[in-house]
């Protein structure tokens, strides 16, 4: 079950002390400093325990840290708790919702001794909870229970951090409209219930902050701005009115939702984020001084002094009468007594209900207000949508304004037709709002209730019968009750483990040694040259030290962990809190004389592991204090260090370097563009020379991944600096804008773009794949993203020029892997079977998004009567499913278009007489194949279908972004059983029908494994830390690959982790097991196929294959003798091996033959390994069917 609280966190002052401004060391009571994560529960090391957001100390701590002299004092008012919510930004768009209480308490002692900080000092210290439910008042009332709690004199019945555990891991998330938690906090009792499905989304805050602060025209002004995308900047000197006026805007314009940048608290260095030129909403600090900034634009609203500072062009009028009537409504709420003056008291009249204190009542009325406005304003909307695939827009704005102006009698309607055209709007839209099948939203039914006469309160859902009340009880207090009270003088630490207590004692001594050096410069007495003396000594002393702390490092035992070591705890210490560079720079050194004394560089696993987090550290400090020289030489020093791994494949540490943020950084390529400009031999013209390196840059930055907008504004910048000429800078673009296109992804465009676009390109694209194929855009750009690897800073010039022009793959000599095969080049692409093999089916008009094989037994009545030809079925973004049959030619290919859903097909299976479907638009349909009808429409998941399968006995299996996997019965077109839930979207599923066992997996990294026969779930397959992409299941065999890097071998009875398979340097796309041999196959995004073997050490890589495919692996299928595989960059290969036994083993795979490359980039591979021939779709709607001759 989901908890309610994802974390507890502590922030306050770390070992690492830096002031705001960057200074190192203790400089005084007066500075602010940068805050860090002190604590946390659970704990990193917990299993499925990602760390929080890294921007969280500085969020719930704005102002930074202060250093006190004096603590909490009941006269100095500034020296009380506070108690404020903070709102984040997930990655994937969602909130994070963070409840703060911030207040003073004692240095840490050790902090105060290494930095001298004099005794009795009190430092900023917060609390926080962290969640995903929005559940302010609840988690305000438990954190500042909890403080009174520790700081009471009658303490705690039980260690402060047992109460936290209870509270984080005990409490679950309510169910919607259905459970009451209760819960306390010692003695303090808690309720936290979720509101019903189908009403307003759950807000547990007061709007009354935003109608006390502002009068009503200044809330109008406020949402109209807001409701227009306009840049806010709201100011108070409170973050608790900053975020709840800031949510409470956000709750007033549903069901819009706001699409852009939104900090309701912005910390006080990120002020210069006001002048960004998109949409936001930015809360700041009243005490930020914003007079440097130019604003212009801007909307700024003044929370303490009820001011809105704008430009009529910036908020136009609201609409009439709608805005008369939401202005009259906002009055009598907000000044009941004003507005109902001359109206005689009555028992039930709009008096009585709210001239009474704010409550839950007016926050309902006054989001059911403005619900009314925008149901007024956009009244009808609906007919004014159009889903279908022809339309190039989704709603017609035009034809719209033209009705409302028939009906307002206005000619003019800016406030109304600047919003239809915002892109909050539109992704209204998107999200299904508007189209038929979608259903009524709330704001459609407010408008029918209003057009009966209704209030708008009928269109809230009522609650039928009770809650079911949940009472979570601590399991600790059941016991015998202790008299013992745990009383303390300032917020205790967690314990720490034994790695944790050596980095923080590390960093200490280090700033201990260093911190003197950094000292405020004011201290009397001190001579520059004394200070440069010092300095040089103490880099001496520093390198010395690092000499023999690496030496010792390299040579530990086998027995003992690098990562936990003194050595390494002392090297990452001096590293990170040096803030000149001098223990990076002196690393780098280090390993330099090491490496040209004669080391091989070879480590083993746990050293590279160590090696590579510090030169991980290395290059981010140098990056952040600008240090490029330190930069390059650390990334020159990882392009020679390097491992073996289980396959034998030499592993650079430097290939594990694409994340790092130096790459987004102008003056790294600066750097670089200089450092070629240095090494190149200077022949030809200045403009040649420098577009010649600024093309090196170009193709290195597409191999990073780096994306067009950022790649461009470096290049151009450079370009500038070096007074390129225009047409230059051309060429450049159109080399970058080609770069771009290679590199889309995947999926294709979307239905609607699809077909706006289909008729001007659809020549173009097939121009595009009859081309030679020796001129591949898609494979070199695909090849450079591993080429950079020993091409950008090997000492080799040769190799640097000859990889970043022509983006070779780097290959090991030593590796086990399987040659790259010649591929024949061909000049047309309508080739016969027997040339090349290979053939072009078209039909499609967007992306094609699911293919399935199926065999002559599954056609039916379709099969031909030639040879057991065997079919394809495809499934695309234009909403169309096609039956192929391969042995038929030209347009008598496509055997059936079968025409039903709505939005992209994402999942395909049949039988003898079905075909069965899934979609985007989350149904399920089952087709006749004889008769090309619809037979049966499976409703009930509640997001994208991602898997079917068509089991025997008229029975269809189903997964779904919602979580839930469903058994259909097609005979009765009903859901016979939910048969397996899980906690996130679901990607893979594999079901064994002669077992019942069913296996999925999906978004949260986590296999669950049900019995459905049984009715109960098997297993939890707890391992992987990011999403499970691929899943193979025979007998109790699991096979899972997933994005962190890895594949893993399970056991489903048993639910162990039997193996886990680590070579790969990308997300494991596919998995397949091969029952012959017991041997498992593993493709991944790094383009490479390994064969995974088990001997007497259990699995190991015994090959891989490299050079064929350079894009993502998509698909992996073994049959007896054959073995299929399809890459995204339209590669594909083809094994065999041989019947008989060699030495009384199965024989390995051989690559047997591959195709010519094509240039068009694929979305979904399917193999008949029965037939020996492959299928792939790409993004233009082709589809490609590979057919060699085979003479094995």
């Amino acid at each position: 079950m989901a908890r309610l609280v994802d974390y507890f966190v502590v922030c306050g002052l770390g070992p690492d002390l830096h002031a705001i401004d960057g200074s190192r060391g203790f400089q005084g009571t007066g500075m602010r400093y940068q805050p860090a994560l002190l604590d946390q529960f659970p704990p990193l090391a917990t299993p499925e325990c990602h760390p929080p957001p890294p921007q969280l100390p500085l969020c719930v701590l704005p102002g930074g840290v202060e250093i006190y002299s004096t603590g909490p004092n009941s006269q100095d008012p500034s020296s009380f708790p506070r108690s404020y919510p903070i709102v984040l930004t997930d990655g994937d768009g969602s909130k994070i919702y963070v409840s703060c209480v911030a207040f003073r308490d004692p240095v840490d002692d050790d902090v105060a001794q290494a930095y001298s900080i004099p005794p009795n000092s009190y430092v900023d210290k917060c609390i926080c909870l962290v969640s995903h439910s929005a559940c302010f008042q609840v988690f305000r009332e438990a954190l500042e229970e909890l403080h009174r709690r520790c700081f009471s004199a009658s303490g705690c019945s039980k260690p402060i951090w047992d109460i936290v555990a209870h509270m984080v891991t005990s409490v679950p998330l309510p169910s919607a409209g259905k459970s009451q938690i209760l819960f306390t906090v010692e003695n303090h009792l808690l309720t936290v219930q979720a509101p019903l499905k189908g009403g307003l989304p759950h807000a547990d805050m007061s709007f009354e902050p935003l109608v006390r602060c502002l009068d009503v025209d200044n809330v109008l002004r406020f949402f109209t701005a807001i409701l227009l995308e306009r840049r806010v900047l709201l100011r108070a000197n409170k973050y608790s009115v900053l975020t709840m006026v800031a949510e409470a805007v956000c709750h007033l314009i549903y069901p819009i939702k706001w699409q852009h940048v939104y900090i309701p608290v912005l910390f006080y260095a990120g002020v210069d984020y006001i002048d960004a030129p998109t949409p936001y909403l930015m809360g700041l600090h009243s005490a930020v001084d914003t007079t440097d900034l130019t604003m212009d634009g801007v909307v700024v609203v003044n929370l303490d002094n009820n001011q809105v500072d704008f430009t009529p062009e910036d908020i136009p009028a609201l609409p009439e009468p709608e805005g008369s009537q939401l202005r009259a409504a906002l009055l009598q709420l907000v000044h009941p007594n004003l507005v109902q003056l001359d109206c005689a008291q009555s028992s039930d009249s709009y008096l009585c209900r709210f001239s009474k204190p704010w409550c839950q009542d007016h926050d309902r009325e006054l989001r059911l207000i403005f619900l009314q406005f925008l149901a007024s304003i956009l009244s009808g909307y609906r007919d004014f949508v159009d889903t279908s695939h022809e339309a190039t827009n989704v709603f017609n704005t035009q034809a719209f304004l033209k009705k409302r102006s028939r009906i307002t009698n206005v000619s003019s309607d800016d406030m109304v037709g600047q919003l239809l055209g915002t892109l909050n709007f539109m992704d209204f839209l998107e999200r299904g709002h508007g189209a038929v099948e979608a259903g009524p939203n709330l704001l459609d039914k407010l408008q029918i209730a209003m057009a009966r006469g209704e209030g708008p309160i009928s269109v809230l859902p009522v609650l039928a019968g009770e809650r079911e009340i949940l009472t979570v009880s601590d399991a600790s207090s059941q016991g015998p009750v202790s008299r013992h009270r745990h009383c303390y003088d300032r917020f205790p630490a967690n314990i720490r483990t034994p790695a944790q207590d050596e980095k923080r004692r590390a960093t200490l001594a280090a700033a201990a040694t260093i911190s003197p050096s950094f000292s405020r410069s004011g201290r009397e007495g001190d001579h520059s040259k004394e200070r440069a003396a010092e300095r040089d000594l103490m880099v001496l002393d520093i390198k010395v030290k690092l000499q023999g702390l690496w030496k010792r490092l390299i040579n530990l035992s086998g027995a003992e962990d690098p990562l936990s070591s003194s050595e390494y705890g002392t090297i990452f210490a001096l590293i990170e809190s040096d803030v000149e560079g001098i223990g990076g720079s002196g690393l780098v050194e280090c390993l330099r004389e090491h490496i040209q004394s004669g080391w091989r560089c070879d480590l083993t696993d746990q050293q590279f592991m160590a090696v590579k987090e510090l030169m991980k550290t290395t290059i981010s400090r140098a990056t952040m204090r600008g240090d490029m020289p330190t930069v390059c030489g650390a990334l020159e020093i990882t392009a020679e260090i390097y491992r073996k791994d289980l396959g034998n494949v030499t592993d650079y540490i430097q290939r594990h370097l694409g994340t790092l943020p130096v790459w987004d950084e102008l003056r790294f390529w600066e750097f670089y563009f200089e450092k070629l400009e240095n090494a190149s031999d200077k022949t030809g013209s200045y403009a040649d020379i420098v577009t010649e390196q600024l093309v090196v840059l170009a193709k290195h930055m597409a191999g990073l991944g780096l994306r067009d907008s950022k790649a461009w504004l470096i290049l151009e910048s450079i370009a500038q600096k070096n007074n390129l000429g225009f047409k230059q800078l051309i060429k450049l673009r159109g080399l970058l804008s080609l770069m771009k296109q290679v590199g889309e992804g995947y999926w294709g465009l979307l239905p609607e773009q699809a077909v706006a676009v289909h008729a001007q390109q659809q020549q173009q694209q097939l121009d595009q794949s009859r081309s030679d194929v020796n001129h591949q855009p898609s494979s070199e750009a695909a090849g450079i993203g591993r080429s950079w690897v020993q091409s950008m800073f090997s000492r080799d010039r040769a190799v640097q020029t000859h990889s970043a022009t022509a983006g070779r793959p780097h290959r090991s000599e030593s590796s086990r892997n399987m040659p790259a095969p010649n591929l024949e080049p061909v000049s047309g692409a309508g080739l016969k079977r027997g040339s090349s093999g290979v053939r072009l089916l078209r039909g499609h008009k967007a992306s094609v998004t699911a293919l399935h094989v199926g065999t002559r037994a599954e056609m039916g009545d379709l099969a031909s009567d030639g040879e057991d030809s065997g079919f394809f079925i495809s499934g695309s973004a234009d909403c169309t499913v096609k039956i192929w049959d391969p042995s038929m030619r030209g347009s008598e290919l496509c055997v059936a278009t079968l025409i039903g859903h709505t939005r992209a097909i994402r999942a395909i299976s049949s039988d003898r007489r079905r075909v069965v479907s899934g979609s985007d638009d989350q149904r399920v349909l089952v087709w006749d194949k004889s008769t090309r009808q619809l037979l049966e429409e499976l409703k009930g998941h509640e997001g994208k279908v991602s898997c079917v399968r068509m089991l025997s006995g008229d029975r269809v299996l189903t997964a779904s972004h919602d979580g839930s996997l469903k058994m259909w019965d097609i005979r009765t077109d009903s859901c016979v059983a939910t048969v397996g839930k899980s906690t996130s979207s679901v990607l893979c599923m594999d079901y064994d029908d002669s077992s019942g066992v069913l296996a999925a997996a999906g978004v949260d990294g986590v296999g669950n494994v049900w019995d459905i026969r049984g009715g109960k779930q098997m297993q939890r397959l707890v391992g992987h830390t990011k999403w499970i992409r691929s899943l193979r299941m025979v007998g109790d065999i699991i096979v899972t690959g997933s994005d962190d890097w890895t594949a893993r071998v399970w056991s489903a009875s048993r639910g162990s982790c039997d193996a886990v398979l680590a070579s790969h340097a990308g997300a494991v796309t596919n998995v397949e097991f091969c029952a012959a041999d017991s041997g498992i196959i593993t493709g991944s995004a790094d383009g490479l196929v390994r064969f995974w073997e088990r001997g007497e050490g259990g699995l190991s890589c015994v090959s891989s294959l490299e050079g064929v495919h350079l894009g993502t692996v998509l698909s992996i299928k073994a049959g007896e003798r054959l073995l299929a595989v399809g890459a995204a960059d339209n590669s594909m290969s083809l094994f065999h091996r041989s019947e008989q036994l060699q030495a009384g083993r199965v024989p390995p795979w051989k690559l047997l033959r591959t195709p010519p490359r094509a240039a068009a980039v694929v979305r979904c591979v399917a193999p008949d390994v029965e037939r020996g021939r492959i299928c792939s779709g790409a993004r233009n709607g082709l589809l490609r069917l590979w057919e060699p001759v085979l003479d094995y």
